[in-house]
């Protein structure tokens, strides 16, 4: 079956019991394991756990598609339900999964899939969206409203309230990768102390020189037509395993508050007062290069970026170029209108 956002997030608390197998997959890899390990909970709730919990990757399947089925039928050593988490599954392992559907192991074993971002076209996709005891899960990247909703959760789970110019500057900063959002929440919950009230001084001290803000240095980088920066921060991104539309989207975010301040400019307002009135506020340490952009920045080339911008995330969605080299070419397009005095 193929999930309606408005019921993903009551199906992960509480799985359909005839549904046996699950597939996520989406660009936002944090989000796809975010719901994996949710999922999982509701199966297992250490998933650590060797004789409940088994763990491969979906080659594994390729090489070996009876593997599934005996995982899935095997009965824990403790007792209790299994998790079989499968991880990479790509359009290769379909068949052992068409097979694993078409004659259910006995028992309640429940499998979670992890994938990228497949198309519509996907075989693996299609074959969970048409199973009834399966279920497909798309994970896109999170608008900052949705994400900041889910860090008050988590900050909530703490006993902590933030303050909404708090929590407008964490999703600002944040989104594009749901576990880094998690992880830097967590982090800030830890900072916190005895504290109940996050201010937006303490997000800013707590994540303002984070490694969660590292996917937005080939942005920044873009926009000052600084390559060497934007060459070394794409491959340390793409080496990690960042996938390409993230980076797009927060440069889309970038520009658009860039648009706004060269509108503001253009109408007789100073780069400096245009920055200060951003709302969620910049953080400190950027406001002196942003304010530089601001001056640099034509709204004329900042409506040209944004339309690239547009126009590449669209193009890795429906080509066949690797979304890496889409993403790396519209940036360095971009750094070199960046590097135009």
């Amino acid at each position: 079956m193929k999930l309606q956002p408005k019921a993903i997030d009551g199906f992960l608390r509480s799985p359909d019991p005839k549904v046996r197998a699950v597939l996520l997959y989406g660009p936002d890899s944090g989000l796809v394991r975010d719901r994996a390990q949710t999922l999982g909970k509701t199966v297992v709730p250490d998933l650590s756990d060797p004789f409940r919990v088994a763990e491969f990757l979906g080659r594994a399947l390729a090489d070996d598609p009876a593997r599934l089925a005996d995982e899935a039928a095997a009965i824990s050593f403790t007792g209790g339900r299994r998790l079989i988490r499968v991880r990479d599954a790509e359009d290769n392992s379909t068949s052992a999964f068409a097979a694993f559907l078409e004659n259910l192991p006995p028992g309640d074993s429940l499998v979670v899939v992890e994938s990228g971002d497949l198309s519509a076209r996907s075989k693996l996709r299609l074959l969970f969206e048409g199973a009834d005891a399966a279920a497909a899960i798309p994970c896109y990247v999170e608008e900052e409203a949705s994400l900041g909703r889910v860090i008050a959760d988590i900050l909530h789970g703490h006993g902590l309230t933030a303050d909404p110019d708090a929590l407008a500057f964490l999703a600002a900063n944040l989104v594009g990768d749901r576990m880094v959002a998690r992880g830097e929440a967590e982090k800030l919950a830890l900072y916190m102390g005895d504290a109940k009230r996050v201010r937006l001084e303490d997000a800013q001290a707590c994540i303002g020189d984070s490694a969660a803000l590292s996917m937005d240095e080939p942005v920044w980088a873009a926009a000052e037509g600084d390559f060497a920066t934007l060459d070394r921060s794409l491959a340390r991104l793409f080496a990690e395993g960042t996938s390409p539309v993230p980076i797009l989207r927060g440069a889309q975010r970038h520009f658009q508050r860039l648009q706004l301040l060269c509108a503001q400019v253009a109408a007789g307002k100073s780069p400096e007062a245009a920055v200060e009135s951003l709302r969620p506020p910049v953080f400190f340490k950027l406001k002196t290069r942003l304010v530089r952009q601001a001056r640099h920045w034509s709204p004329g080339h900042v409506r040209q970026a944004l339309e690239r911008l547009v126009d590449a995330e669209a193009d890795c969605k429906r080509t066949n170029m690797p979304d890496e080299t889409l993403c790396a070419r519209v940036l360095f397009q971009l750094a070199s209108l960046g590097a135009r005095r």
